[in-house]
C-alpha cells in the first residue's frame, strides 16, 4: 500500500489523515505550519511522524495530499523537488489540477480530491466524510486510485474537467455558504419583532431540516413549497410593503429570488404563465 503524507494539517487534511487510516491507509508523515495542528494529527494517527519541512513529506511517501489554503498550493508545489511517479493532490474545489503543474515537470502524476462537504470542526468533517460526494480530475493510473479512496471513505465520486472546477465551486458557494446567509437574513426578520439571532435560529432549524429533507426526499422542482408556488400574489404583495418598510434594504434580494423561484413553481406545475406573469410583474416593481 501507497505510503500517504500531509501537507497541511487544517480540518480537512487531519479529517481525510484519520478517516483515511481508519480504514487501513498508511499515513506516514505530516508537515504544517503550525505545530500544533501537525502533533493534533499525529496523536490521532499513530503511524504518522511529524516533519520539519514539505520536503520530508515528499521524500518519505509515494502520494501527498497538499491541504493547505488554497493560496498556498501553487507554492508548495513550486518549492518542493517531487519524484518520477509520485502522486501529488490537492483539495481546492475552485483550482484546477494545473496549479500543480511544477509537480508535474518533476514527473509527478497530479490530481485534485475534493469533498463537497462543509467543515465547520475536525470531528464534524471526520462524521461527515462517510456519504459526501469527491470531485476528481486526474489522468490515469492515478483517477482509479482516487475512485478507491472516495469509496473507501464511504463516498461517491464525480469525475470533472478543468474548465469545470469553478461553475461547480460556485454552486457548492451557493448551497452551502448562501444558505447561511439566507439563514442570517431571516432572523434578522425575526429581530424587527424582538426575537433574538439565537433564538430565531433555533425556532428557524426545524423549518430547514423538513426543507432538506424535502429537496432529498421528494427532489426538484416538486419539494417547493409557499406563496410563489402557490401563486399567492397578495402575500408576496404584503411581503414586499412590509421589508420596504422595516429593512428596504432587504427588499432587492427578496424580489431576484423570487424571480429566480417562479421557474421552480412553474415547472411544479402549481402555477401557470398567467400567474407567473403578474408574480413577475409584483417582483420587479420599482
Amino acid at each position: 500500500m501507497l505510503a500517504i503524507g500531509f501537507i497541511g494539517a487544517g480540518t480537512v487534511g487531519t479529517a481525510l489523515a484519520i478517516r483515511l487510516a481508519q480504514q487501513g491507509y498508511q499515513i506516514t508523515a505530516v508537515y504544517s505550519r503550525s505545530l500544533t495542528s501537525a502533533e493534533r494529527l499525529a496523536e490521532r494517527v499513530s503511524s504518522c511522524r511529524i516533519c520539519n519541512v514539505p520536503q520530508e513529506v515528499a521524500d518519505a511517501t509515494q502520494l501527498v495530499f497538499i491541504t493547505t489554503p488554497d493560496d498556498a498550493i501553487p507554492y508548495v508545489a513550486a518549492e518542493v523537488k517531487w519524484h518520477q511517479g509520485q502522486n501529488i493532490i490537492h483539495c481546492s474545489g475552485a483550482d484546477s489540477v494545473s496549479i500543480l503543474e511544477p509537480a508535474r515537470r518533476y514527473g509527478a502524476n497530479t490530481g485534485c480530491f475534493h469533498p463537497l462537504q462543509t467543515f465547520a470542526s475536525v470531528e464534524k468533517a471526520i462524521n461527515t466524510l462517510p456519504g459526501s460526494t469527491f470531485a476528481l480530475e486526474a489522468e490515469e493510473p492515478l483517477l482509479a486510485t482516487l475512485k478507491e479512496i472516495a469509496t473507501a471513505l464511504g463516498g461517491s465520486w464525480i469525475v470533472l474537467k478543468a474548465s469545470d472546477k469553478v461553475m461547480y465551486h460556485a454552486a457548492a458557494v451557493f448551497a452551502c455558504n448562501y444558505l447561511v446567509t439566507l439563514v442570517k437574513l431571516a432572523t434578522d426578520l425575526w429581530q424587527t419583532f424582538g426575537i433574538s439571532q439565537n433564538k430565531a435560529t433555533k425556532a428557524l432549524m426545524p423549518l430547514l431540516r423538513g426543507t432538506m429533507g424535502n429537496i432529498e426526499d421528494i427532489g426538484l422542482p416538486n419539494c417547493l413549497t409557499g406563496p410563489i408556488a402557490r401563486g399567492d400574489l397578495g402575500t408576496i404583495s404584503k411581503h414586499l410593503e412590509a421589508l420596504e418598510r422595516g429593512i428596504p434594504s432587504l427588499l432587492e434580494t427578496y424580489k431576484e429570488l423570487g424571480l429566480q423561484t417562479i421557474p421552480v413553481a412553474l415547472a411544479k406545475g402549481r402555477i401557470d404563465t398567467e400567474i407567473a406573469g403578474e408574480l413577475q410583474t409584483i417582483l420587479k416593481k420599482n
